[in-house]
């Protein structure tokens, strides 16, 4: 090996030595800031309990159920329509195609539009047009449009890694192409597709423009999809923004917000286990 190429991959590695760092350093600031400002205030009472006094006081109990209520809607409309939608693109339309590009492109488009444009549009489009007004409904059908670009690409990717081989033997085989898809395709990309379902929600989860403008603001707990309700991100957006006095409820917010993540994860991560026993996946 030359000197040159020697002192390359010596100055990439303390590049990227350097650049970990520094986020290690940023993550681990950011969540013992969290942890410190928010542990203390965590109970059984705060995850149980109503918002009081605009959230300075009282839980959160109504929050979590918004939450979970519009994430439901989200991961139950974009799942389905997603994977269909890869599954049209990857393996039925010709990847060289203009129209193949097309799609491509608007799917970029898609996926780099800000997130508040979604928010308007739902806002006009499902609680004016649709007459669904400021609801849990339309707060969840927003983030599932808002997420499909994304999942539907990263579907698709996961689809490419699947060797074209593996299909022309089950073609070989007297498998039809739905039938390869259904036993073939999608348990072999089936890791990239469960990924990509918790990236989504990840992003949802995160996400507060959309649903100002969709799911509402109001802390009371839904007694329907219909009813307006308060998103977590949303709570402590408000609280940050319009609330004195109320930074350790919106640490303590920050706190359960990662923690439905994590256990969004593990969910995902045992499902995905759950489906490669049962279909008997190699992985």
């Amino acid at each position: 090996m030359s000197i040159s190429k020697l002192n390359l991959k010596l100055h990439n590695y303390m590049l990227c030595s350097a650049a970990s760092i520094v986020c290690l350093i940023m993550f681990s600031h950011m969540a013992v800031s969290i942890i410190t400002g928010g542990l203390e205030h965590l109970s059984p009472g705060f995850l149980f309990e109503m918002p009081e006094m605009g959230g300075r006081e009282g839980g959160i109990f109504s929050i979590i159920v918004s939450t979970l209520l519009i994430l439901s809607i989200c991961v139950a409309v974009a799942v389905p329509i997603g994977l269909g939608a890869s599954i049209l693109i990857s393996e039925y339309i010709n990847k060289n195609s203009k129209l193949s590009k097309f799609i491509y492109f608007i799917l970029d488009i898609l996926a780099s539009t800000p997130s508040i444009v979604f928010g308007l549009m739902g806002n006009q489009f499902f609680c004016v047009e649709l007459g669904m007004g400021f609801s849990i409904l339309s707060g969840g059908l927003t983030l599932a449009l808002m997420v499909l670009p994304l999942f539907i690409t990263g579907c698709i990717e996961s689809f490419k890694d699947v060797e074209d081989r593996l299909r022309y033997s089950a073609c070989a085989l007297g498998l039809s192409k739905l039938a390869s898809i259904k036993k073939l395709v999608i348990p072999m990309a089936s890791k990239g597709i469960f990924l990509t379902i918790v990236l989504s929600v990840c992003r949802a989860l995160a996400e507060t423009a959309a649903l100002l403008y969709t799911a509402g603001y109001v802390t009371r707990t839904p007694e329907s999809v219909m009813d307006s309700g308060r998103s977590i991100s949303v709570h402590i957006f408000d609280l940050s923004m319009n609330v004195s006095g109320a930074d350790h409820n919106v640490y303590a917010s920050a706190i359960v917000l990662i923690a439905i993540v994590m256990s969004f994860n593990f969910v995902i991560y045992m499902l995905h286990m759950l489906y490669i026993k049962m279909e008997g996946v190699m992985q």
